[in-house]
C-alpha cells in the first residue's frame, strides 16, 4: 500500500478551478517536487492532504486513513509569516512542539526532549538561537527553525511549503540537503514546494506542474520540456537547460497574483 493516495481529486472555489482529477500515489522515500504558477493551489494541495481544506471531489488517504487524521505522522513547514515581534515564546520550545504538539493535556520538557530540540537545531545550523524569542528572528532564520520543528517527530511524509523562502543561496542548499538527509534517513517521503527547482534537483525523484487549472505529473525530464508546459499554460513557454540548471521563460507572464493561501 502506498503511503499516500489521491484520487480524482479536484478543488475549486465558485466557478474557479485550481485543479482537478489528480491522482497520484506516493511511496515511501519518494522526493516530490510541486511547482506551478502563482495562485495554481500548491499550498491548497498540502492543506486537503493535512485534512484543513476539504476537496471538492475525490479523496485523498495517508498511512491507509483518511488525510486529516494521522497528521502526527507528517511534518509540515508552513510558508513564511512575519513572526509577533511580541512574542515570548523561545525558538527551543517552538521547535519542541513538533515532537508533542499534537498532543493533548500537559507536556514535560525533560532533558531528553531538550537534547532532541537541540539536535534538530543543530541540523539545520541554528542551536545558537535556541534561547531566541521567535518573535526577534530573521525570516531566514524563521525557515529553519520551521524545518526543525517538522523534522521532530521523524514523520513520515514531510511536507514543505516553499521552505527556501527568506533564505540565501547557503543557507537554501542546507535546508535542501537537510531534508533530503531526513527521507534518506527515516525513509519518509517529501512533497517540496518551490518556485526554482534547480536547489533540489538533485534530490526530485518526480515533479507535480499546476497551471491555469491542469496539471503534468512525471519524472523532471518528462515534465520540465517546452511542449508539457506550453500545453498546461496554453501559450508558448520555453525550458532552457544550461548547465545543469533549468530556466523556464515566458511562465512569469500567466501568473495569478491573488491570495497567498491560493499558491
Amino acid at each position: 500500500m502506498s503511503l499516500l493516495e489521491i484520487s480524482g481529486a479536484s478543488l475549486g472555489f465558485d466557478e474557479r478551478v485550481l485543479w482537478s482529477d489528480l491522482n497520484l500515489s506516493v511511496e515511501p522515500g519518494e522526493f516530490i517536487a510541486l511547482i506551478g504558477a502563482n495562485g495554481s493551489g500548491k499550498s491548497m494541495l498540502l492543506k486537503t492532504i493535512l485534512g484543513t481544506q476539504q476537496l471538492s471531489g475525490g479523496s485523498i488517504s495517508f498511512a491507509g486513513k483518511p488525510a486529516g487524521t494521522q497528521n502526527h505522522l507528517i511534518g509540515y513547514v508552513p510558508q513564511h509569516r512575519t513572526a509577533d515581534a511580541g512574542l515570548p515564546l523561545r525558538v527551543i520550545d517552538a521547535v519542541r512542539f513538533g515532537l508533542d504538539g499534537h498532543k493533548f493535556g500537559p507536556t514535560f520538557a525533560g532533558r531528553a526532549a531538550r537534547e532532541k530540540s537541540l539536535q534538530a537545531l543543530r541540523r539545520v545550523d541554528a542551536e545558537h538561537l535556541a534561547n531566541e524569542p521567535v518573535g526577534k528572528l530573521s525570516g531566514g532564520e524563521m525557515q529553519r527553525v520551521r524545518v526543525a520543528q517538522a523534522i521532530m517527530s521523524e514523520p513520515k511524509l514531510i511536507l514543505a511549503d516553499e521552505p527556501l523562502s527568506a533564505l540565501d543561496l547557503k543557507h537554501q542548499q542546507r535546508v535542501s540537503e537537510l531534508i533530503n538527509e531526513q527521507r534518506e534517513r527515516l525513509g519518509s517521503a517529501v512533497i517540496f514546494v518551490t518556485h526554482d527547482l534547480n536547489p533540489i534537483i538533485d534530490y526530485v525523484d518526480r515533479v507535480i506542474y499546476l497551471a491555469q487549472g491542469r496539471h503534468s505529473i512525471g519524472t523532471t525530464d518528462e515534465v520540465m520540456q517546452s511542449e508539457v508546459l506550453s500545453n498546461l499554460y496554453g501559450t508558448e513557454i520555453d525550458v532552457v537547460r544550461n548547465q545543469g540548471r533549468i530556466v523556464v521563460l515566458g511562465a512569469h507572464d500567466h501568473e495569478h497574483h491573488e491570495d497567498e493561501e491560493w499558491t
